[in-house]
């Protein structure tokens, strides 16, 4: 394991996340949400046509750079480790590793400082729950249920390492290398994760094509997963959000 000390207090965290054309969705709530609890923003903002880019830059915390030409759906990996370079520019003590429609639960405010500022572990994984065709409900069946998996969100910076990214066109993962497997020492948080990608219906058929068109012969991801987003609606099972109470502190 890398030998940086490890603080028990004063710890900088530095949330990251890659955007393209999500002025008209769930960014303005995002960014709120971060800037609640993060000392920093980095933000890639992938050839975005809207005011995607004006949104960030209006925010104090958010640190932009922007790409002239799309990169994701051509290689994601060469996307995610530049946005990897600009965050470590940043110097942070954690990174927080989130996209544009994505929401922790509130707990996160109150408990964020108590995850980065200790020597235990140098991951904290949650659980993603997606929201399906509304805001109110998420989807539980399938490959889609979020009770048993749990996806790192929060880690460690360690500037030592020298970091690489699978070589992947599509669904190259949030993390290097380092990070993936054994990598490093994680904690479970119960702390919950709203992801709104899927919560809008009339979006569903172009996203699915826009994957399907990037993995065709299903190389990077579940085919049966990317099916199921057409399922018909008696074979999907939903539950419906239930806000847990913030603790007074």
């Amino acid at each position: 394991m890398p030998g940086k000390v490890r603080k028990t207090s004063g710890n900088k965290l530095t949330a990251m996340m890659i955007v393209h054309n999500e002025a008209d969705r769930y960014l303005k709530d995002v960014l709120e949400h971060l800037t609640a609890f993060v000392d920093q923003i980095v933000i890639l903002d992938d050839a975005s046509t809207d005011d995607t880019p004006e949104i960030c830059a209006s925010y104090q915390k958010v640190i932009l750079c922007r790409n002239e030409e799309s990169l994701f759906f051509k290689h994601e990996a060469r996307l995610r480790a530049q946005l990897w370079e600009l965050m470590a520019a940043a110097e942070p003590d954690w990174i927080l590793t989130v996209d544009a429609d994505e929401i922790f639960e509130d707990r996160m405010q109150n408990e964020v400082k108590c995850l980065i500022n200790q020597c235990d572990f140098d991951g904290v994984e949650f659980r993603m729950f997606d929201f399906w065709k509304s805001t109110t409900h998420y989807r539980v069946d399938g490959l889609w249920n979020p009770w048993p998996r749990f996806s790192l969100l929060l880690a460690r910076y360690f500037p030592e390492i020298e970091y690489t990214w699978p070589d992947r066109s599509f669904h190259s993962g949030r993390w290097p290398m380092f990070y993936r497997g054994r990598g490093i020492i994680s904690f479970q948080s119960d702390i919950r994760v709203k992801h709104y990608g899927w919560a809008r219906g009339e979006e569903h058929k172009e996203k699915y094509r826009a994957y399907k068109a990037a993995d065709p012969e299903g190389k990077y991801s579940s085919r049966e997963h990317l099916e199921s987003v057409l399922a018909p609606q008696n074979t999907v099972k939903l539950e419906e959000w239930i806000e847990i109470k913030t603790p007074p502190f």
